[in-house]
């Protein structure tokens, strides 16, 4: 199908379903839902379309009175073109995007799990640092952070630390912090000045649903026990911690910061879900990024993907040699947007060399 058949299909298929939400009394069960997000969908799609359509006409018609003999609507027409040459590359980009195969965990809701690496208790601190900043970048995109589980280090730093961020595309912001982060800087511990290189490994799981993921209940093994703080200090006197392993997989989640064993059980399964729903979702971009020549990284999270150096003030991002020398406002969160955009845009632009090859 030619591209512009295929757009008009969209077209098409955009009136219908506008048509068919019009009328949601002759709707089915959850077809009014479904149509609806098929609506907003093809939406964007289709007023670029219709944008690109005219601005096309717009040149043709520019262009012909250009080459008329009203030498003052020449003049306009020149202007006019002008503007069109620039705005119908981008029209054009911006349909190519809209048109690429659509990530279906970019609209999820995310669980992000921070954990110390090599370096001691420096690691621990630039981990909770990394888990401060999401926080703060969460807050500035109206998204609410809520914290899972932390499991602090002995100078306050964290071991580990989990959170469920909910919000708009939060998935889609956020997926490609995933990996190895290093930091080079004087720890607070060093009496000689000198700098030391640690890191942390952060993941970020697309939430999953009940509906992504079926979990049978025959399968877990529940653990209750007494809940601890650092050194063995009894937090509380009941056994609310929880610990639930996924026997056909392995995979073991343990919550303890909530006093109700109810609460802390429930947070235990939200990660376990996404951590099984995030398994599959690896399983299946690997095989898609395989016929890919490029991509922004591999996914794997033992990969070094960002340093931050704070003898120079500097952050790169590894994989697009992206610098930048505000390390104050990245770790504040306000300067991390333009890392998470640039990693978007990027990988945008390598999708659309694939589709071009």
């Amino acid at each position: 199908m030619s591209f512009d058949k295929k757009l008009d299909a969209l077209v098409a298929r955009h009136a219908e379903v506008n048509r068919a939400i019009s009328n949601p009394d002759l709707l089915k069960g959850g077809e009014f839902a479904k149509l609806s997000k098929e609506y907003s969908d093809l939406t964007p799609i289709v007023e670029t379309a219709l944008a690109l359509r005219a601005a096309t006409q717009e040149l043709e018609d520019a262009r012909a009175l250009i080459n008329g003999k009203d030498a003052d609507m020449r003049e306009l027409a020149l202007d006019e073109k002008a503007q069109l040459d620039k705005l119908i590359p981008k029209l054009t980009q911006d349909l190519q995007i809209a048109l690429l195969p659509k990530d279906e965990a970019d609209t999820k809701n995310a669980i992000l799990e921070v954990r110390a690496g090599t370096g001691g208790d420096e690691a621990a601190l630039f981990a909770a640092d990394l888990f401060r900043m999401y926080q703060r970048f969460a807050e500035l995109q109206g998204w609410k952070f809520e914290v899972l589980e932390v499991s602090d280090s002995a100078l306050g730093g964290y071991k580990d630390a989990s959170a469920s961020i909910a919000g708009k595309n939060v998935f889609q912001k956020l997926k490609f912090e995933s990996g190895v982060h290093r930091v080079q800087r004087v720890p607070a511990t060093e009496t000689q000045g000198r700098i030391h290189t640690s890191a942390a490994t952060v993941a970020v799981l697309p939430e999953a649903e009940d509906v992504d993921v079926q979990i049978n209940e025959n399968d877990l093994r529940v653990d209750v026990f007494r809940s601890s703080g650092p050194g063995g200090q009894s937090v509380n006197t009941t056994d609310s911690a929880v610990r639930i392993v996924h026997i056909p997989t392995g995979v073991t989640v343990q919550c303890q910061d909530e006093k109700s064993q109810h609460k802390n059980k429930a947070k235990a399964m939200k990660i376990l879900r996404a951590r099984i729903y995030d398994a599959e979702y690896q399983k299946r971009e690997a095989e898609r990024s395989a016929a890919r020549k490029g991509q922004v990284g591999s996914g794997d999270r033992s990969e070094r993907i960002r340093t931050y150096n704070y003898p120079q003030g500097r952050v790169t991002d590894h994989r697009i040699n992206m610098t930048s020398y505000n390390l104050d406002a990245v770790m504040e969160g306000s300067g991390l947007a333009q890392f998470c955009d640039a990693l978007i845009s990027n990988d945008q632009a390598e999708k659309l060399a694939t589709l071009k090859e």
